[in-house]
């Protein structure tokens, strides 16, 4: 019994600094406001403000890449910073462009066995470094959760969505990656930090 309760308590010590290290990285990453609140809940909060954005958003610069997907749907990607940790977090929106909400797609999570269990997420995104001739697939944790926002559905015409994706650092020589996500365009990114 004291093995079980061992095992146990190691997964939510792992899954626990796994979101202390989430926290810190998106803590500076201007997703403030959220608390305590789990990152899958950010698109709910985004239901909650409707699409009108808030004072940082409005002064943001352009995206560092927008990829095209159905109906209008984009998804923008306004950051890529390295954490001291050897992740990578990939910050962006959805943005929905087009006259008719519109439903995000379920093949964004991929066809990993382990991350259709939970849902819609980012979960097939990849990142693709050419040089390096290597590709980092989405983090999970110790459940096989993604390390992506979840809970994705509709998205309202006009209506954004904030969004992330947590992937391995690529080592710092590699400064430009492609970012590939099933049913959009691919974009490359520029990593900072």
């Amino acid at each position: 019994m004291s093995m079980r309760f061992t095992e146990r308590a190691r997964r939510r010590m792992v899954a626990l600094t796994m979101a202390v290290g989430l926290a810190l990285g998106m803590a500076g990453c201007g997703g403030g406001g959220n608390d305590d609140k789990k990152p899958d809940t950010s698109a709910s909060a985004s239901k909650d403000r409707g699409s009108a954005p808030s004072a940082q958003e409005g002064k943001s610069e352009a995206p560092l890449a927008e990829l095209k997907g159905r109906d209008g749907l984009l998804l923008q990607i306004t950051s890529a910073q390295r954490d001291a940790g050897g992740f990578l977090t990939v910050n962006g929106q959805f943005k929905n462009d087009g006259s008719d909400s519109v439903t995000i797609p379920a093949e964004l999570r991929g066809d990993e066995t382990e991350i259709l269990k939970h849902g819609t997420s980012l979960g097939g995104a990849t990142l693709v470094d050419s040089k390096g001739k290597k590709r980092y697939y989405v983090l999970r944790d110790t459940d096989g959760r993604p390390l992506t926002t979840t809970g994705l559905t509709t998205i309202r015409s006009g209506q954004t969505i904030p969004v992330f994706v947590q992937f391995p650092a690529p080592p710092a020589s590699a400064t430009d990656v492609t970012l590939q996500v099933p049913t959009f365009s691919s974009g490359t990114i520029k990593i900072s930090g």
